[in-house]
C-alpha cells in the first residue's frame, strides 16, 4: 500500500528545493574537472515501465561508445520520489547522473534550479520534433532543463466477451454511453465478488480527471499569474459528480485504493473495463505475470467525450534530466542522447509507450491499440503548469479528495476543501 505523505514532509521537501534553487544559478553550470573522464554513470528509472530490453540496450550501447565507463540503472519507486530526489539532488556526493521524473513533477524541480541547463542540447536531441508540452513544462525563462522520455495517453481496455454477456453490441460513442456501459457490466456480473464494470480505485484522480475535463472543469487555473484551485467550479463539480456515480454504480475497486496494479484484478476476472496507458497490454499478455488467455479477449478504444470526440485524458509520461550536481555532465549528456535516439525510442514504442519525438509515432504501428493511442493523444491534456504542482501531488490532496468522493462524501464540500489546500501550494 502507498504510504501517505504528510504536509510536513512535503513542506520540508519544498523548503529544501527552495534552498537548492538559491544556489542553483551558480551550480547549474558547475561540472567536475573529471566530468568527461571514465566513470560509472548512475541512471535513475522509476518503476517497471521501462522494459528490460531497453535497459539492456542502453547499458550495452553506452559502455561500447564510452570505453572505461559503465552505466548502472537504479530503479526507484514513484511513491516518495519527490522527497528522495530533493535529498539526492542537493548533494554532489549523492546525486545520480541522469534521472527520470514525471512530467507533472518537472516544473517544481526546474524552477528550483535542481537540473542542469539542456537548452544547447535540444537541437541534437530532436528540437521541434520533441513533444512540445513536455518541453514547455520543463522550461523556465527560455531555458530548458529536462526533455521528454516517453508519453502515455490513456485509453479503455475492455473484455469483448463480457460486453457480449451484458448485451453491449458496440463500444460507446459518447461519455453518457461509456458511463452506462460500466454500470451495465457491473450489473451483469453481480455474482463476481469485487467486480468492476469500470475499474476505478478511490484514489485514482489520474483517470478521474477525464470526467472533470469532459464536463468543462479543471484542476487549477492561472488567474493573471497566480494559480488557483478550480475543483469547486460548477463545471468541475459536475464532472466530479459523474466520478462519484462511477464509484458507486460501476466500480468495485477499493474506495481507498490506488491504480498502481490494474493487472491483478483484471487477470482475476474482476474487470470489465479499465483505462490505462498502452503498455499495460504487454503486462496483460506477459506469460509469467499476466494472463495471456484473457488478454486475447481484450479490445481497446479511446474514451469518447460528451461531444462524440475523444475525451480529454491525462497525457502522462516522463522527462529525463541531468542533475545540476552530477559530477559527470558530459557522460550524462551522452546517456541522454542514447535515450532519445531512434533505436532506443523504437524499443519503447514497441512496448506501447508514445515516443518522445512526434516523427516516431508511426512506430506504434497501425493495429487497434496504436489507433486508440493516437486517438487518445489527439485530445490529451497535461496537469497545470503551476510552479508548485509537484508539491500538490506530494501532499496527496487529490488522492484524498477522490477517495472521499468514492466513499460518498459531499462533492462540493470536498472540492472546496481541496482548492483551499492547493492554493498556497500551487505558487
Amino acid at each position: 500500500m502507498r504510504i501517505k505523505k504528510t504536509l510536513g514532509v512535503v513542506a520540508t521537501a519544498t523548503l529544501a528545493l527552495t534552498t537548492l534553487g538559491a544556489c542553483g544559478s551558480s551550480d547549474s553550470g558547475d561540472t567536475s574537472a573529471n566530468s568527461s573522464q571514465p566513470a560509472n554513470i548512475r541512471v535513475w528509472l522509476n518503476g517497471p515501465d521501462t522494459p528490460q530490453v531497453a535497459r539492456d540496450w542502453l547499458k550495452k550501447k553506452f559502455e561500447a561508445q564510452n570505453p572505461g565507463s559503465t552505466l548502472t540503472i537504479e530503479e526507484q519507486e514513484w511513491d516518495g520520489l519527490v522527497e528522495k530526489l530533493t535529498t539526492a539532488l542537493s548533494s554532489s556526493s549523492q546525486a545520480p547522473d541522469v534521472v527520470e521524473i514525471g512530467n507533472t513533477q518537472a516544473p517544481t524541480f526546474t524552477s528550483a534550479g535542481a537540473f542542469a541547463d539542456m537548452t544547447s542540447q535540444l537541437p541534437a536531441l530532436g528540437g521541434s520534433d520533441l513533444l512540445p508540452g513536455f518541453v514547455d513544462g520543463a522550461s523556465v525563462d527560455g531555458k530548458t532543463y529536462a526533455v521528454p522520455y516517453y508519453a502515455g495517453s490513456k485509453y479503455a481496455f475492455y473484455r469483448k466477451d463480457l460486453f457480449a454477456k451484458a448485451g453491449i453490441t458496440s463500444t460507446p460513442t459518447t461519455m453518457a454511453e461509456f458511463v452506462q456501459d460500466g454500470i451495465r457490466l457491473k450489473q451483469a456480473n453481480s455474482t463476481v465478488k469485487g467486480f468492476s464494470g469500470y475499474w476505478l480505485p478511490g484514489q485514482d484522480w489520474h483517470d478521474g480527471v477525464t470526467f472533470l475535463w469532459d464536463a468543462g472543469g479543471d484542476l487549477a487555473v492561472d488567474q493573471g499569474g497566480t494559480w488557483q484551485g478550480s475543483l469547486a467550479s460548477p463545471a468541475s463539480v459536475r464532472g466530479l459528480q459523474t466520478v462519484q456515480k462511477l464509484f458507486e454504480q460501476a466500480s468495485g475497486a477499493p474506495k481507498d485504493g490506488n491504480e498502481a496494479d490494474p493487472v491483478t484484478p483484471f487477470c482475476a476476472g474482476q474487470v470489465g473495463m479499465l483505462t490505462a496507458p498502452g503498455w499495460v497490454m504487454g503486462l496483460l499478455a506477459d506469460p509469467k505475470d499476466g494472463c495471456p488467455a484473457l488478454a486475447k479477449k481484450v479490445g481497446v478504444f479511446a474514451i469518447p467525450g460528451s461531444d462524440g470526440k475523444p475525451a480529454p485524458v491525462l497525457l502522462g509520461g516522463s522527462d529525463i534530466a541531468i542533475p545540476a550536481k552530477s559530477q559527470h555532465q558530459e557522460l550524462a549528456q551522452k546517456a541522454v542522447a542514447l535515450m532519445l535516439s531512434d533505436g532506443y525510442q523504437k524499443i519503447l514504442a514497441k512496448n506501447g509507450m508514445t515516443p518522445a519525438k512526434t516523427s516516431l509515432f508511426h512506430l506504434l504501428g497501425h493495429d487497434e491499440s496504436a489507433q486508440a493511442t493516437i486517438a487518445a493523444a489527439s485530445n490529451a491534456k497535461l496537469t497545470p503548469a503551476a510552479p508548485g504542482w509537484a508539491t500538490v501531488e506530494g501532499s496527496r490532496v487529490l488522492e484524498d479528495t477522490f477517495s472521499g468522493i468514492a466513499q460518498g462524501g459531499d462533492v462540493a464540500t470536498l472540492a472546496k476543501k481541496a482548492d483551499d489546500q492547493m492554493n498556497p501550494q500551487l505558487n
